[in-house]
């Protein structure tokens, strides 16, 4: 049941990807466009391998920076981005690597903050971005649950579940690392659905 949905999933961020990629040659400075094209490009990298995955989220952050260049403060851009250097990060497995795509994160998360202070994902997002860089340690000590999950194999898969402190740490990494994905679904969704969607009558 989960594959079928997942494949289905992926069916959708596909088409949603090259639908994108079709309107951006009409009009190459759609905002929209470009988040939906990011926005796809992100959460169809969970489906790749580790290399494939990094390479597609590359994609995700250039379609993010030209939106940002046209509307530098459109929050659920930056937001966006704060997701993508996030997934970057936890597919480094070295740390010192790993750590300025944290830091980036941090940043847009807080710009997406500030210009929308009533958003509570944004808020969310924000207070686990500062807890990410440990859980990123957490991840790679305990055998690459990140690669695994890239991979499309779920928590139950691993072998490294049954740590020493399960309560703490594996609970919270499956958290994390899920609400991470979920938050990708949503954008990439509420983008493509507000295309597709007529807009809601007035009050």
């Amino acid at each position: 049941m989960d594959n079928s949905s997942d494949f289905e999933r992926m069916l959708f961020f596909e088409h949603a990807r090259k639908a994108a990629e079709s309107s951006y040659n009409e009009d190459p400075l759609d905002v929209e466009n470009l988040t939906r094209w990011g926005g796809a490009l992100l959460e169809l990298s969970q489906y790749k391998s580790v290399a494939e995955a990094k390479k597609m989220l590359d994609d995700a952050m250039l379609k993010f920076d030209e939106a940002l260049m046209i509307d530098p403060n459109k929050h659920n851009v930056l937001w966006c981005m704060g997701n993508a250097n996030t997934s970057y990060a936890f597919l480094t497995p070295n740390t010192d690597e790993a750590k300025p795509y944290f830091e980036k994160a941090v940043d847009y998360f807080s710009q997406a903050v500030d210009a929308d202070g009533t958003n509570e994902l944004y808020r969310k997002s924000l207070e686990v971005a500062f807890k990410a860089p440990e859980l990123h340690k957490q991840v790679h000590k305990e055998g690459g649950l990140a690669e695994r999950a890239v991979l499309g194999e779920g928590p139950s898969t691993s072998t490294s579940a049954k740590s020493e402190n399960p309560k703490s740490s594996g609970d919270l990494k499956y958290d994390i690392l899920g609400w991470v994905i979920l938050a990708v679904a949503i954008v990439a969704w509420m983008g493509h659905a507000k295309s597709i969607m007529p807009p809601p009558p007035p009050r």
